[in-house]
């Protein structure tokens, strides 16, 4: 199961992402990221992935659009060696915080 929430702040809006990253949600993050792009009003756009429990290979491949797009991602443990891995099968180096 996938849970995803956006959470409206003064100075930002973060994408709350929870649970599994997998087929056949692994999409909606796509869509949520993309709607949650229009209409910030100088707001930063953080991906909040600290409360992701499993990555799929689709949830891998969202997750490597979302770093060429540079978008901001928020991770915990887990996912800090996601994103590293995936940078270094990129070729790439992603500043997650």
């Amino acid at each position: 199961m996938l849970k995803i929430t956006v959470v409206e702040e003064q100075h930002r809006r973060r994408v709350l992402v929870e649970g599994k990253l997998i087929a056949p949600w692994a999409a909606e993050l796509t869509s949520a990221y993309q709607t949650a792009r229009t209409d910030l009003q100088d707001r930063e756009l953080i991906v909040d992935l600290r409360s992701l429990t499993a990555v799929s290979a689709e949830g891998e491949a969202v997750l490597l659009q979302l770093m060429r797009e540079k978008a901001k991602l928020l991770c915990g443990v887990y996912m800090k060696e996601v994103v590293r891995q995936l940078a270094r099968k990129t070729g790439g180096d992603h500043g997650d915080r």
